[in-house]
């Protein structure tokens, strides 16, 4: 029934014909409909109330229906396609991927750093503490609103041992490591709390420490049942091409994306090898080594950066831009090296093109979209073939614009970082079809990412398998994006022709929001593409 619902409003023009208005009523009534109830606080992910929130959402689906229209402009019909795509997001989760019953990691709610993302990678549970959001020592506004945060992740963490049935081996394990994690995170927490000099705020500090307890114990609980977790955690691919289609809006399957995969690792491997041939006599860059060089080094950076953009005209430099990427060059650290900071620290222009998030974000904060389905992090990660697309598309045009010709060393790095993030994604579409583990994809990606800088021996290329585990088409949409958006480009250059603008073009994709990168090439050329329209009339 479900299934016959989603072909249905598939097959029909989505929007409300001369009435965005109702479309984006119904958007709010939805949003709302889409979040677990509250019970003390506490959101309710019982089995009874999955069971009827999964009835609800047909009703919620032949409502949308309702909104059939006559006609409707192809701005109004790419929001209503959203709006089916997150409906789709949540049915599935209630028949496939069962967050709340099957991954321990859905459970994880308390993050020191921000994610460059419109909203957080990955499926977690409502009630998210930001902490990198807070200034400390807190004043009391803050702190209590902290205290109510934690307050409820006690009882979060005690029905999580009711709802979590699943026997999905991969899951549990790196659920109860994301855990402990976690327990970690609030135990920082604690003792910025109780450092010397702080504010004696003896409720928050004891919440805290409730919440840490609480954390250790799931934790432990988890792992008491590990020896008893012997099943995949693969959705298999024909649910991953199913979620493909009618949640990623992606048209492609996950045998498309094996070939396009292979493709760009090949064609990365080999532009590098043709660089490091051309750059054989230049000597390599020495890495960043100190604080001292660091701090003087990644602003200089982004301040080149933003000259080039604007020097090259390849797109609007509001003045928000640079304080935004600024904000966010991090600090030094000494010891081993993980894969991105190997190439951060070899040129700090690099992985600013990738901080092209941190320009998304600050746009969204400073001149949020006046359409309110395209404001804010649509659900279900289904922005990241635009998001990751672009600012992995973005280095190579930075590169091909000229950025590094002072630099030749740096090329390198840009197809570095492609080819890592082809293998990578080659790996998690192992990972999806259960021929691999997540050990063994790690070991996939490590052994295919040049130089060897992607180690097993550092927490990254785990911690990125276990997140494409969770969250399907994340490790291939930095590739599916990009090839999207190249697709954009290339049919904006034919349409327009001498009339091309880089930067106008680059303008466009800013203004439209954070939406699939399918639909934005329907928007932005005034054409449905046949691989478009095909996909948005599977069944």
């Amino acid at each position: 029934m479900v299934r016959t619902t989603l072909l249905l409003l598939a097959c029909s023009v989505l929007a409300s014909a001369g009435d965005p208005a109702k479309l984006q009523t119904f958007f709010q009534r939805w949003r709302a409909f889409q979040k677990p109830r509250l019970i003390a606080g506490v959101p309710d992910y019982s089995p009874a109330a999955m069971a009827r929130q999964h009835r609800e959402l047909l009703d919620m689906q032949q409502a949308f229906q309702a909104l059939e229209p006559k006609g409707g402009s192809i701005r109004e019909q790419v929001d209503g396609h959203i709006l089916r795509a997150e409906m789709a997001g949540l049915d599935f989760d209630h028949r496939v991927l069962r967050p709340w019953a099957n991954n321990p990691a859905f459970y994880v709610t308390v993050f020191w750093e921000r994610s460059d993302q419109p909203a957080r990678e990955g499926p977690f549970a409502v009630g998210a503490v930001e902490l990198w959001q807070l200034a400390f020592p807190l004043k009391a506004a803050d702190a209590a609103a902290l205290e109510a945060q934690l307050a409820s992740i006690p009882g979060l963490l005690k029905q999580a041992e009711s709802n979590l049935v699943g026997n999905g081996r991969d899951l549990w394990v790196y659920g109860a490591r994301a855990l402990r994690a976690q327990a970690d995170d609030l135990g920082k927490l604690v003792a910025r709390l109780t450092a010397p000099g702080a504010p004696a705020q003896p409720s928050l500090v004891a919440a805290a420490r409730r919440a840490q307890a609480a954390t250790t114990g799931l934790a432990a609980w988890v792992e008491a049942k590990l020896p008893h977790k012997t099943g995949p955690s693969a959705i298999g691919i024909a649910n991953y091409d199913w979620y493909l289609t009618h949640v990623q809006l992606l048209p492609h399957t996950w045998r498309d994306e094996v070939t396009l995969l292979e493709r760009e690792l090949a064609r990365a491997q080999t532009l590098l090898a043709l660089e490091e041939h051309r750059n054989a006599k230049l000597p390599q860059p020495v890495p960043v080594a100190s604080a001292e060089e660091h701090g003087r080094c990644f602003p200089e950076a982004v301040h080149r950066y933003m000259a080039f953009l604007k020097d090259h005209d390849l797109m609007t430099v509001a003045p928000y831009l640079e304080p935004a990427l600024l904000a966010e060059v991090g600090t030094f650290q000494p010891g081993p090296r993980e894969f991105f900071t190997e190439v951060d620290y070899r040129d700090p222009r690099v992985m600013r093109t990738h901080g092209y998030h941190w320009f998304d974000l600050a746009r969204e904060e400073r001149e949020p979209h006046a359409d309110p389905i395209r404001r804010g992090g649509l659900l279900y990660n289904i922005f990241n073939t635009r998001t990751e697309g672009n600012a992995t598309g973005w280095e190579e045009l930075m590169l091909q614009a000229g950025m590094f010709d002072d630099r030749p060393r740096s090329r390198e790095l840009i197809y570095i970082l492609l080819a890592q993030r082809a293998a990578r994604g080659l790996a998690s579409l192992r990972l999806i079809s259960g021929e691999f583990t997540i050990e063994q994809a790690a070991a996939f990606a490590s052994a295919h990412t040049p130089r060897g800088w992607l180690s097993l021996q550092g927490q990254l290329v785990r911690a990125e398998q276990h997140l494409y585990l969770q969250q399907p088409g994340y490790g291939t949409c930095y590739i599916t994006g990009k090839l999207q958006l190249d697709q954009l480009l290339a049919r904006r250059r034919e349409q327009l022709g001498e009339a091309f603008s880089f930067k106008a073009h680059t303008d466009a994709i800013n203004a439209a929001g954070l939406i699939p990168a399918s639909l934005l090439r329907w928007e932005l050329t005034g054409e449905l593409p046949e691989d478009v329209a095909r996909m948005l009339a599977t069944p």
